[in-house]
């Protein structure tokens, strides 16, 4: 960067339903995976902050959980924490999905959004462009803008790529005039212990099916750096049931053990270095109402309150 020109740096949410692509398009601008991306919904659940450099630009992403109608308190307490986001970000971009178009959910958010967003730069961008046609597009766009006030439409690909150098570029000249943030090399502000537990979470979500996921948290309880530069990391897996427990664990022990597999290389190939992990699968009935496990990730426990 050139000492002669001025250095910029803000904050800049991703909203949005589940699964609208917040996720991807965070570790696409970011250039490393930060956040889950699974096929599931609702893999978000804390505000989770992805860090890009484009020019003398820093652009803080901020990935946060989808919105949706809140049932449970963890929830509410994801819902609370996505339009925390929002008050809190310098540009919001809402993305939705382009086959989708404009659902119920989508309707929900532009109309909190006349609320919320007024004063504020907020963007456009529709994702999974390549699963329609050019026409649809368009009329999704026009209609959208005549709900909202957007300050730019973005037609992009978050998997592939289409469209978001262009968005990076755009939200780089949108970021206020100040040092930057984090240090030139940090791609996120999570600590490694949230990280590990994300890892972990995301393939106990990719391996296990139906509702079982959201029924279960990863918390790394301890994490031992070694003399040899390996770290030893010890985590444990939350469930609400004995029979969910049994699921996790698999026959013989054998999914726990292919899940700890995936997630230690991976978290050797985003440390660089050797990782000794080992993890338990403990009972915990209540854990959705434990104030303790809503802090663990990152989320506000009275923002779950009916």
């Amino acid at each position: 960067m050139s000492e002669t020109t001025e250095q910029r740096a803000g904050f800049v949410a991703l909203i949005g339903e589940p699964n609208a692509g917040k996720s991807t398009l965070l570790n696409r601008m970011v250039g490393a995976k930060v956040s889950i991306v699974t096929h599931k919904v609702q893999t978000t659940r804390a505000r989770i902050r992805g860090v890009a450099i484009e020019g003398d630009s820093q652009i803080v992403f901020v990935d946060t959980p989808g919105l949706f109608s809140p049932k449970r308190r963890l929830d509410r307490a994801m819902v609370a924490a996505a339009w925390s986001g929002v008050s809190d970000a310098d540009v919001v971009v809402l993305m939705i999905e382009a086959h989708r178009g404009i659902t119920k959910g989508v309707e929900a958010i532009v109309e909190r959004l006349n609320d919320v967003g007024k004063g504020r730069t907020v963007a456009l961008a529709i994702n999974k462009i390549d699963r329609v046609d050019t026409e649809v597009l368009l009329g999704l766009a026009k209609e959208l803008n005549e709900r909202f006030e957007f300050a730019e439409t973005f037609m992009i690909s978050a998997e592939k790529g289409h469209g978001t150098k262009a968005l990076r570029e755009w939200l780089a000249g949108l970021m206020p005039v100040e040092p930057w943030l984090y240090p030139e090399d940090q791609i996120a502000d999570l600590p490694m212990r949230m990280i590990a537990a994300e890892i972990t979470r995301e393939k106990l979500t990719l391996r296990l099916h139906q509702e079982l996921p959201y029924q279960l948290t990863v918390e790394t309880e301890n994490w031992e750096e070694r003399k040899d530069g390996s770290c030893k990391v010890d985590q444990l897996v939350y469930v609400m049931r004995d029979g969910h427990k049994g699921i996790v664990l698999g026959s013989r022990g054998e999914t726990i053990k292919a899940v700890g597999k995936a997630a230690r290389e991976e978290l050797v190939e985003f440390l660089g270095r050797k990782v000794h992990l080992f993890i338990q699968v403990k009972v915990r009935p209540n854990w959705l109402e434990d104030s303790e496990r809503y802090s663990e990730m990152g989320l506000n426990f009275k923002d779950g309150n009916e």
